[in-house]
């Protein structure tokens, strides 16, 4: 019995209805598969990890620089910790999903604070101006993406805050000692302040007394706040909590403008070494929804002593220096009733000079003979100094003269004078080692003579520098920050200045 076209058909339908549903349950399949390996542990670090890892790393770096890197590269710091800081509060809400995931375009932040970190490590390391210009070069882009996140994001960004380096203290301990109370011995690769030497160990050593506040008239000043601004978008929410900073154990609420914020913190709050700069972190909490989000802010403190110099100056002086000069012996001889003048001019030895106010002539001996009969009284003769032919010679003429025509005449004379040179003589006049001061300039008296000088500075306790000049040089540009050096008017001295309002 053969089928009908009616159950033909329906078995067609049949057919395509179970190859239709099998598609749809492998593509099921398929998607359930995706779903699940997506919801599954990531292959790669998380972007929360990614975060972490960059303020570790910060961390870490801030804690190997030094005196200078607290310095030349402290906005390099900054500008990586607000851009790496900004991506923690627009990730906060993705802290768990897997870092490759991101686009592309949205990694390139990442990368551009991996290449500050690594050069920021490199100038750490090997310091020098190609290490510091490798991280300019490539700090560059940073404020590029803060921008980018500023305008296509609707978290905090900070852009900016200052100030950068907070000013020292007014007034130290070490200007209020107590009696008795010696301060503390400087590291042994610190230019020294005290130039005793040989004192014996464990002797008993003078009292120690206040230098600028005696006890009449101590200070009661106290050191002015830092004012802190803080420059950013979205910064203070509407109908929100005010922002708050952390600095130390001091706590304080923003003063709250129009993309800015505000606060004045004790200058107390800021931890400060007496001799080397340190760096201080501040922490700025923002409260938002539920959550709240934390920027590191970053200052060096300046100490309260800005370091030591030592000047070195070549002096050139002339020392007088004379000797006596003998001339040879000259004779005049002349016949009967003659007069025979015999004239002779001498330079002096090279390098020496004639003093004209102490020569003499000398009349070693006069003859005279009438008939062969010596008579020395026959001989009017004379010995004396006559007109030079060139300027700094002595001319001597020495003269035969009878004094009858008929005697005949012998003349013998010399001169003696005494012989001048100005001897150079050499000389360092050394300085010392002195203290710099935050609150005036240090002179030191330039040397008559000076012909060569050397200076060496120390500034902060870690940061030494040399510098070297002549009389027609001038003054050296210190090429340091909070320091500069110059001469007076008259260049009787050299004027050394730190200043803490000196920022590079």
């Amino acid at each position: 019995m053969t089928a009908g076209p009616t159950e033909i058909a329906d078995s067609r339908r049949r057919r395509r209805a179970l190859g239709m549903a099998a598609v749809l349950c492998a593509a099921g399949a398929a998607l359930a598969f995706w779903l699940l390996r997506g919801e599954g542990p990531a292959a790669g670090p998380t972007i929360g990890e990614r975060l972490v890892a960059l303020r570790a790393e910060r961390a870490a770096l801030q804690a190997r620089a030094d005196g200078a890197a607290r310095i030349e590269l402290l906005s390099s710091f900054r500008s990586t910790g607000l851009l790496s800081d900004a991506l923690a509060a627009r990730y906060e809400a993705d802290r768990e999903r897997a870092f490759d995931s991101l686009p592309v375009a949205r990694r390139q932040a990442f990368v551009e604070i991996d290449a500050v970190n690594a050069a920021l490590r490199d100038a750490i390391e090997r310091p020098g101006p190609g290490a510091r210009f490798a991280v300019s070069r490539v700090v560059g882009p940073i404020g590029g993406e803060l921008e980018r996140l500023a305008a296509h994001d609707d978290t905090p960004v900070i852009l900016s805050y200052g100030p950068a380096f907070v000013p020292p203290r007014r007034a130290t301990g070490e200007l209020m000692l107590a009696p008795g109370t010696p301060p503390p011995p400087p590291a042994d690769s610190a230019l020294r302040l005290d130039t005793r030497r040989g004192q014996a160990e464990g002797a008993a050593s003078s009292p120690t007394v206040p230098r600028y506040a005696p006890s009449f008239a101590a200070s009661g000043a106290e050191d002015p706040p830092v004012e802190i601004e803080i420059v950013g978008l979205r910064l203070a929410p509407a109908n929100g909590p005010p922002p708050v900073l952390s600095v130390g154990a001091w706590r304080g609420e923003a003063a709250v403008a129009p993309e800015r914020l505000r606060f004045s913190v004790p200058r107390g709050a800021f931890p400060t070494d007496v001799a080397r700069t340190s760096f201080a972190v501040g922490t700025l909490a923002l409260r938002r929804a539920s959550r709240t989000v934390t920027f590191q802010l970053l200052f060096t403190v300046l100490p309260d002593k800005p370091g030591s110099f030592a000047l070195d100056q070549r002096v050139r002086t002339t020392v007088p220096e004379s000797n006596t000069l003998v001339s040879p012996e000259i004779l005049a001889r002349a016949g009967n009733g003659e007069t025979r003048t015999v004239r002779r001019c001498f330079d002096p030895p090279p390098g020496w000079r004639f003093d004209r106010d102490k020569r003499r002539v000398v009349i070693v001996e006069r003859l005279g003979w009438l008939n062969d009969i010596p008579d020395e009284t026959m001989n009017g003769g004379s010995v004396e100094f006559v007109p030079e032919d060139s300027p700094g010679q002595i001319c001597l003429a020495v003269v035969a003269r009878p004094v009858t025509k008929t005697a005949r005449t012998a003349t013998i004379g010399r001169f003696e004078a005494t012989l001048v040179r100005d001897r150079p003589v050499e000389q360092v006049v050394q300085s010392g080692v002195r203290a710099l001061d935050w609150n005036e300039s240090v002179r030191v008296p330039i040397e008559p003579g000076m012909v060569e000088w050397k200076l060496y500075v120390r500034l902060f306790d870690e940061i030494v520098r040399e510098y070297e000049g002549k009389p027609d040089s001038g003054a050296a540009s210190a090429g340091m920050p909070f320091l500069s050096i110059s001469s007076d008017a008259g260049g009787r001295a050299l004027v050394l200045r730190a200043d803490p309002a000196a920022v590079p």
